[in-house]
This record gives C-alpha cells, structure tokens and sequence, in this order.
C-alpha cells in the first residue's frame, strides 16, 4: 500500500459524530459546568441574570445545560432534545451577556455553538444509547 492508498481511508461519519459528541460535552463540562458547580456560591454572586430570573434560578439553569446535558449528550441519551438547552443557554451568552465581544473573543462560545448545533442537526450517530432518528 503506498502513501496516498493510506491517506485515502474510508471516511468513518459515525466515529466522527462520537468524538464531535464526546469533545464538546467534556469541553463545556471542564470549563464551564465543573467550575460551576466546585465554586457555586462564587458563581451565585456573580452570574449575569439577563433574563431577569433571580440569580439562582438563572445558575440552576445554567447548571443544566453545562452538567446534566453534556453528560446525556456524551452517552448519547436523548441527544438532539439536550443540545436544546445549551444552544439557547449560548445564544443567551453571546447575545445578550457579552454583546460587546470580537469573534475573538467569544471564539469558545461560537465554536461550542457549532458544535452543538451540529450535534443537534446531525443527531447521535450509530454509537449512543438510543440510537433512534429523534434521539
């Protein structure tokens, strides 16, 4: 087999959709979710509530869509209708939380943004627990 024989691997659009999955739920588990949760009473002071919500409803809220969706997305388990809450949760953010932000600067935000919103579009794949059209 020479080298572009190698190069030329069947594409594999099921593992791809596993590790797009997996990559983001630990990306916004690891950086936002966990940090949350480790330092809540920090967070409850200092959490925007643009939604007008009261503080601890909106950290609540956004405990769900940074801890209890990622992981439901990571096993594939009702995936599409768990993306919902962090898609939202996202938009809220860069719109409304941090309008002023470059795409620079919100570059993490966007790309998780995609990510989800591919996940949702796309759905779980072949390697999730329910592995229904609509999961």
């Amino acid at each position: 087999m020479n080298f572009s024989q190698r190069l030329s691997l069947p594409a594999r659009p099921e593992l791809g959709l596993l590790f797009l999955r997996l990559a983001g739920a630990f990306m916004l588990l690891y950086v936002h979710g966990l940090p949350k949760v480790l330092h809540y009473s920090t967070e409850l002071a200092q959490i925007d509530d643009p939604l007008d919500l009261g503080r601890g409803p909106t950290l609540w809220l956004a405990l769900l869509a940074e801890i209890a969706c990622p992981l439901l997305i990571a096993a594939g388990v009702l995936t599409r209708l768990a993306c919902l809450p962090i898609i939202f949760l996202l938009l809220v953010s860069m719109l409304a939380v941090h309008p002023d932000w470059s795409i620079a600067e919100g570059q993490f935000g966007w790309l998780l943004l995609i990510i989800f919103s591919t996940v949702a579009l796309a759905g779980p794949g072949a390697y999730a627990i329910s592995k229904g059209k609509t999961a």
